[in-house]
């Protein structure tokens, strides 16, 4: 009988620690992983309730209110940034996009932007606003066109693909973007843009 108690207590504690065991790496278990896709052209639809969330009903504008969109959901991933923002893209002329980023920045997150010479100075470019709020731009100097776009958020989020930071890419044309955290695709664009960052210092060029 003895016996029986002894081997009947010990199964009731074997049973309690694979259960404190499973809860336990439950707990541990790095939380689910980011990986998106987006395709454009995106609905229209309004993006107003995103910048000022505390008055989701104060745009009295003709489109939409309320809808996702890839576009929408862009927006939402880049204003997720709560300490820094590496932009690498060739064509910035989008006006809610850069709306984002200058948000962004009054907000103290530390940017920087690095985009093609030869398109800076485009009508409509972005640019020299994101300049003149005091946002640190860099243009590539190279030979080549500086083609990249992509943004990393934090360090820990890529957006990347084919879309220009322009109207038309958004609301015109076939294009698609890849938002992910998997720190394998991540750190690659985190060590090129480092890379293209101090390539590109002007102190250097000068030295």
């Amino acid at each position: 009988m003895w016996t029986v108690k002894v081997v009947g207590l010990g199964v009731v504690a074997l049973s309690i620690s694979v259960e404190l065991l499973g809860w336990l790496l439950r707990r541990l278990r790095p939380g689910r992983i980011l990986n998106e896709v987006l395709f454009f052209p995106s609905e229209m639809a309004c993006v107003e309730h995103i910048f000022t969330p505390s008055l989701p009903h104060s745009c009295l504008c003709p489109l939409p209110h309320g809808v996702e969109t890839s576009f929408s959901l862009l927006l939402r991933h880049i204003l997720s940034a709560s300490s820094s923002l590496d932009l690498c893209v060739f064509a910035f002329s989008n006006m809610d996009l850069s709306r984002a980023v200058l948000a962004l920045y009054g907000r103290g997150v530390t940017i920087r932007v690095l985009s093609d010479k030869d398109y800076v100075a485009i009508t409509g470019s972005q640019i020299g606003i994101l300049r003149k709020a005091g946002i640190c731009v860099r243009c590539d100097v190279g030979s080549v066109y500086m083609h990249h776009k992509f943004a990393v958020v934090d360090s820990r989020l890529l957006i990347t693909g084919s879309l220009n930071w322009t109207l038309q890419a958004v609301q015109g044309n076939m294009e698609n973007i890849l938002v992910t955290e998997e720190p394998k695709l991540v750190q690659p664009f985190v060590k090129e843009f480092h890379r293209l960052w101090a390539r590109n210092d002007p102190a250097q060029r000068h030295r």
